[in-house]
């Protein structure tokens, strides 16, 4: 394993795919259904990521809630990070439906329990990592303060990922001024925003995190398929339509600036954060958004969520494989 990057690869198929049905999973958001929501196509279910050079260790949900016995995972950040979560809860209950598990959701956190092992799965959704926070001059997203760092306090496993909404402008953009240090900014270059932010998060989790204790992740930036240029197709192309991978491991319209940002931002860390390198992989996955078969239906076009079945049951896959080899891939 030690010479396997496990996040290089191409996508192949295979028949046995995919590893759940949704419809076994009755807890599923709405959002990410694609069948149920009226996908009829299957194909985009029926591949399997394959590492160069090397075979992904298969998941065993079993397995995995046998070694989390007792402990606590926690998912930090936006919509992305439901999706992955909402992936695992789902590999985890099809790998053991006999299991007795609840979901509670309590504001901004969910947790799924399972009661026969003692894991909890949680989701705290927090769109920045940094404090968003409302004042009389308006909301303002503080890019030097962590003030909700508590509750990711004790926890066993974090799994931290932010990146979409640092992009969201006009009337979606969720902020009245960006503050750093005393300055206060109407707006401001949004990668270098979300580089200051970062840097923030890494500094709270070197002073909070004792990594004896608690495992630290960073789930990657998960790109999004708006703009056909980027595989050669044409510009007006979206995610919609599309029903199978793109071919090879190479996204013809390359990395995300965002993805050399988190690389930086970790290098500089003492403490080892596992970075599940998902960019490239599901870049090739042109095929596997909602599009019109999600919350908005014909509507709208998600290009940046992922059904499921789909996409992110590999991402976990990935997590899995780096957990069971104990970190000798390069992660």
């Amino acid at each position: 394993m030690s010479g396997c990057n496990f996040f290089q690869g191409s996508w192949i198929y295979d028949d046995t795919y995919p590893l759940y049905k949704s419809s076994m999973c009755s807890f599923i958001e709405q959002q990410f259904d694609c069948g149920g929501n009226g996908r009829t196509d299957r194909l985009y279910l029926k591949y399997r990521w394959k590492p160069q050079g090397c075979e992904l260790p298969k998941f065993n949900g079993q397995d995995f809630l046998e070694r989390m016995k007792g402990k606590k995972i926690m998912f930090v950040g936006d919509s992305l990070s439901l999706n992955q979560w909402q992936s695992l809860t789902c590999m985890l209950h099809a790998a053991v439906p006999q299991s007795n598990f609840s979901l509670q959701r309590r504001g901004d956190l969910s947790t799924f329990y399972f009661s026969d092992y003692n894991v909890s799965l949680m989701l705290l959704r927090n769109a920045f990592l940094v404090d968003l926070v409302k004042e009389k001059k308006g909301r303002i997203l503080k890019l030097d303060s962590i003030q909700n760092g508590n509750s990711w306090k004790g926890l066993d496993m974090l799994i931290f990922n932010t990146w979409h909404w640092w992009l969201h402008k006009g009337s979606a953009k969720p902020w009245d001024y960006i503050q750093k240090g005393d300055k206060l900014y109407k707006d401001m270059d949004r990668l270098i925003a979300f580089g200051e932010g970062l840097k923030t998060w890494s500094k709270w989790v070197d002073s909070n995190i004792d990594p004896s204790q608690t495992k630290v992740f960073f789930q990657g930036i998960s790109p999004t398929h708006y703009n056909g240029a980027e595989w050669n197709a044409s510009k007006g192309t979206t995610c919609n339509g599309e029903t199978q991978p793109i071919t090879g491991s190479t996204y013809p319209g390359g990395s995300s600036p965002a993805v050399v940002v988190v690389k930086g931002v970790l290098s500089n860390m003492s403490t080892t954060v596992g970075l599940l390198d998902v960019t490239q992989l599901s870049q090739l996955r042109k095929d596997g958004h909602p599009s019109i078969y999600g919350i908005g239906g014909a509507k709208g076009n998600d290009c940046s969520h992922w059904c499921l079945s789909g996409v992110p049951d590999t991402w976990n896959q990935l997590f899995y494989a780096i957990l069971v080899t104990n970190g000798k891939s390069k992660i």
